[in-house]
């Protein structure tokens, strides 16, 4: 999803900090994975997902692989044949596992890759426990695989539900939370104006960041409204019954070839029964709540979504400053937004040395932005700089929409 962060763009928060926020980061992750049995960590739902077996080792590896292996010295690496398996898509570093073939590993067990995180973790404790402490450019690298585990996490969550929606008992992964009472209907549509002008974009260097967010620079913006809230489920039901997913004027090309030929008429994981909506949930099947926010949509419907609703997808941009500004609500932490922006360097960018080169920047190519956080998102990881992106035909992901127009 996204290097990296120089050492002085890393949060300054002392050695004891960053080892606390390190061990509870590769807590949670176990956490997540509590109520699943070794054969749910093993199986594969799709080539976009991974198995949960796999997201678990290969973070490991990442540590393994950008710090201890490097840095630590004596260390002794678990087994030689896990750069091969666990590796993503780190051409600079040797082959890998087919990512459509993770599903595969059948080998090694889960206990086995508990136990590779168990051993990886022994050397992070000895990294922070050397009389030397770590200095700035280890201490930017744990950052990154802090930061890059919770992207893991939020990736392990929507790869379950992918495979649990696939799954015809449709099991829940989790037990059913409180829920605030929904209204019956959404709150009317309400629009924020902005004024045109030369905005400041990007992450301004203090703390954390990905690369891709930087450098700041200026951008002129046209006056513009945004909508003060998502698209909800209840107005995407008046899409559906309204032929949106049968009118082609609404559609970009390639996603009227794409909804003809895979047959989508819905959101990902909806179904109807009886005149009846429900929805594949980490909860299991439940009711499609009309006021909550559409999710799991791809670029293509949101893009047609908007056409139908006479609006448009903001940019990249003008989301970024009406999240500074706080001028609307559920920017953060209810589904990642799709905005109009392809995904592109910014002015000035330069990847990193190395091969975190290959984190960020040989993906900007044909995939769209998008913007805030989801339910899924992990504590902590979501900033109004942040910048996400997905191929356009991607929808297992919590992804939805919040409306733009050009100013009245």
């Amino acid at each position: 999803m996204t290097g990296l962060a120089s050492p002085s763009h890393t949060a300054s928060c002392g050695a004891s900090q960053l080892r606390e926020r390190l061990f509870a980061t590769r807590r949670y992750s176990l956490e997540l994975t509590s109520t699943l049995s070794a054969e749910d960590m093993t199986v594969q739902a799709m080539d976009d997902a991974s198995p949960t077996k796999w997201h678990l080792a290969h973070t490991s590896w990442f540590f393994e692989t950008v710090i201890l292996a490097p840095h630590l010295k004596g260390y002794r690496l678990f087994d030689e044949a896990f750069h091969y398996c666990f590796n993503s898509y780190y051409e600079s570093l040797g082959p890998r596992q087919p990512r459509p073939k993770r599903g595969v590993l059948t080998r090694p067990s889960c206990e086995t890759v508990l136990a590779y995180r168990a051993h990886v973790e022994e050397g992070l404790e000895e990294l922070f426990s050397r009389s030397v402490p770590p200095g700035p450019e280890i201490e930017c690298l744990l950052e990154i695989g802090i930061n890059h585990e919770q992207q893991h996490q939020e990736l392990m969550l929507t790869d379950i539900l992918a495979l649990f929606a696939a799954n015809p008992l449709r099991p829940a992964s989790r037990p059913p939370r409180p829920h605030p009472k929904q209204p019956k209907a959404p709150e009317p549509l309400r629009w924020v104006a902005f004024g045109s002008g030369i905005y400041e974009i990007g992450h301004p260097g203090k703390g954390f960041a990905w690369d891709n967010e930087m450098p700041r620079h200026r951008q002129y913006l046209q006056p513009f409204r945004l909508a003060d809230r998502l698209v909800t489920n209840a107005e995407w039901l008046a899409f559906i019954a309204n032929g949106g997913y049968r009118t082609p004027a609404l559609w970009l090309s390639d996603g009227w070839s794409l909804i003809a030929r895979e047959g989508w008429q819905t959101p990902l994981y909806w179904e109807e029964r009886d005149g009846e909506w429900s929805a594949m949930t980490l909860e299991g099947m439940r009711p499609v709540e009309p006021a909550a926010p559409v999710a799991h949509i791809s670029y293509y419907e949101a893009d047609a979504y908007a056409r139908w609703a006479g609006y448009r997808l903001p940019t990249e941009f003008e989301w970024e400053v009406a999240a500074r500004e706080g001028a609307a609500r559920q920017m953060i932490g209810e589904v990642w937004q799709w905005t109009g922006s392809a995904y592109l360097p910014y002015p000035g960018y330069r990847p990193p040395p190395g091969p975190l080169a290959e984190y960020n920047a040989k993906f900007m190519c044909s995939q769209h932005v998008l913007r805030g956080s989801s339910r899924a998102t992990p504590q902590g990881h979501s900033r109004a700089t942040y910048r996400n992106f997905f191929y356009p035909h991607q929808r297992w992901q919590f992804t939805g929409l919040r409306l733009a127009a050009d100013a009245a």
